[in-house]
């Protein structure tokens, strides 16, 4: 169609009261001046160049603000305004995608070049279905044509100049539903979610690892070249990773045991180096830890100094030279200085904190290593013996595997044993008894040193017990000393007639107490020294015996057994002698 416009410029004006730019049946633009960001209508936010592309459709006219609708001109008929003080006419939901328009109140004489020169200037039309009832549906290309054409709702039309009633009628422009349009936006989203799930997709794959090499199968040749990796530290993880992969899928076997056990033994040999590498790295630390407490350190005297700076400047004899902005300048400074000189202060003292309980954690640990010696020399000596177990346990295993590929040997060949595989196998045999005896022999002597273990276990709870009650009894005997500071001449006077003479020998006596305490049944002075040895070893057992002699209320000596077996035994009477004193 190239049917030129009447009146232009009716129009245009009306598409610059929307904020498009008007175009011709061409398609081209009707104003070249026409700039869509001005609009005779305020508030209404012109439409952007990429709308019709991405279907976006303007936002809706606010009800309350008036539409200023003009006179359009066409070259077979005008359209005439609605009333400006009626209310918009209706619409119905705009179904999704919609590019499919009702149009109604068409003049019964109104033909479809009529319909094409009016809608036509809306955009590209795809196709118009005309009825005999004064209505047609017309499909646009896009979207955004759709809401052109409901700019022409309410318009009254007439065609020509005639006056005749066939001839004029009201447009009355709504949303239609049709099936294309649905499908086709229907196409279109799911050609967006296609793409938006391979985006995703491609995301993912550039989020997720890489995954791990394969690992060869197990052979001869693969575990030499393993066992070779391991004894490198640079191949140790490489190879380490291979060997965990081939014993978790099953490849070890009687076969290849004596293999397995070695590199597993190269493993173990990196322990050391692991260790050593991360006491290295702990001595780093903490030699940068000292670098940074000194330069810390450095860096608080520099901060005092320029705080003593600003403090010698803040005296009346300097102060009064300097202007009232200088004085303002050098108190924020000063106050600046004093925060950051503060923060740095704080973190050193805890620094030094940290310090200083580190060192209370090294003396209490050292107080406690001299408790526990005994107790781990003994967890070291099973710990030894445990591991000879193990290996005496796997040699054994080595040596069976031997024999048993012997004995296969032997039934493949079919033949006579020659006298050196008789002698061979003897040895073997004899190897793998004096194995078994000298396994057993360990199994009992690790059975006795855990036996050993536990009983030491419960005397060191023992110990700790009697620690506990001697504390007690430490505090209050300082009660009562201090309490009796006040009468010195009956308190010597009661020291010297005292069966105690001494405060160690009153400790002696608070140990023997609680010692006896635990054993009603009594205990010989040699059972009783011997525990006293553990605490000091310069413990005579003479004195021991004379000092508990001397206390014939708080101790006494009994004969148990008969004929070989009689003995001497100390027990504890103290709650009976505190009632006969």
């Amino acid at each position: 169609m190239t049917l030129p416009m009447s009146d232009p410029t009716a129009w245009a004006t009306a598409m610059n009261n929307l904020g498009m730019a008007p175009l011709g049946i061409a398609g081209q633009p009707i104003l070249p001046d026409f700039d869509p960001a001005l609009g005779m209508m305020t508030g209404i936010p012109p439409i952007t160049p990429m709308m019709p592309g991405l279907g976006i459709v303007p936002p809706p006219i606010p009800p309350d603000m008036p539409v200023v609708k003009e006179i359009i001109h066409c070259k077979s008929c005008t359209l005439f305004p609605p009333n400006p003080n009626l209310p918009p006419p209706a619409t119905r939901e705009r179904p999704p995608g919609c590019k499919t328009v009702f149009v109604g109140g068409l003049p019964e004489n109104g033909t479809e070049q009529i319909i094409v020169e009016v809608f036509e200037q809306c955009g590209e039309i795809i196709a118009i279905r005309k009825s005999k009832k004064n209505f047609c549906h017309i499909r646009f290309a896009e979207e955004y044509m759709v809401d052109k054409a409901l700019y022409l709702s309410g318009y009254r039309i007439r065609l020509g100049s005639s006056t005749d009633k066939k001839d004029t009628g009201r447009l009355h422009v709504d949303f239609a539903q049709a099936r294309d349009d649905l499908y086709e936006w229907e196409c279109k989203q799911r050609m967006l979610a296609r793409e938006e799930r391979h985006r995703r997709r491609m995301e993912e794959e550039r989020l997720r690892p890489p995954s791990p090499p394969p690992v060869v199968h197990y052979s001869d040749h693969e575990c030499s070249i393993v066992a070779e990796k391991l004894k490198d530290d640079s191949k140790f993880s490489e190879a380490v990773q291979t060997l965990l992969t081939w014993i978790e899928r099953g490849e070890v076997n009687r076969r290849s045991a004596n293999n397995f056990y070695s590199m597993i033994q190269s493993a173990n040999s990196h322990v050391r180096r692991l260790v050593n590498e991360k006491a290295a790295h702990e001595k780093d630390m903490e030699e940068a830890k000292e670098k940074f407490k000194q330069a810390l350190s450095g860096i608080l005297i520099q901060f005092e100094q320029i705080v003593a700076v600003y403090h010698s400047a803040s005296k009346q004899k300097a102060w009064d030279h300097f202007t009232k902005a200088q004085r303002k300048n050098i108190s924020v400074w000063c106050k600046q200085a004093e925060e950051i000189r503060n923060i740095h202060n704080d973190e050193l003292m805890g620094i030094r904190r940290e310090e200083e309980m580190e060192m209370s954690d090294d003396e209490i640990e050292e107080t406690t290593e001299t408790k526990e010696t005994e107790e781990s020399a003994l967890v070291s000596q099973a710990e030894a013996l445990k591991e000879e177990n193990d290996s005496l346990r796997w040699q054994l295993d080595a040596y069976r595997n031997e024999v048993e590929l012997l004995k296969q040997e032997q039934g493949k060949a079919h033949r006579e044993d020659d006298p050196n595989k008789e002698q061979q196998l003897k040895l073997l045999q004899q190897a793998l008894q004096g194995m078994q005896q000298h396994l057993l022999k360990v199994q009992e002597e690790y059975k006795r040193k855990e036996a050993e273990l536990e009983k030491i276990k419960d005397d060191k709870l023992q110990v700790e017990k009697m620690l506990e009650n001697l504390k007690e009894k430490e505090s209050c005997a300082s009660r009562l000393c201090a309490s009796s500071q006040e009468s010195d001449y009956p308190l010597e006077k009661t020291m010297n007639s005292s069966p105690v003479k001494s405060e160690r020998e009153a400790l002696l006596v608070g140990i023997i107490s609680t010692f006896l305490h635990v054993h009603p049944f009594g205990a010989s002075i040699e059972y009783i020294c011997s525990y006293l040895h553990r605490l000091d070893n310069k413990i005579c057992t003479s004195d021991v015996e004379c000092l508990m002699s001397r206390l014939q209320h708080t101790f006494k000596q009994e004969m148990t057994g008969v004929g070989a077996s009689l003995e001497k035994r100390w027990k504890f009477c103290g709650f009976e002698g505190l009632k006969l004193t």
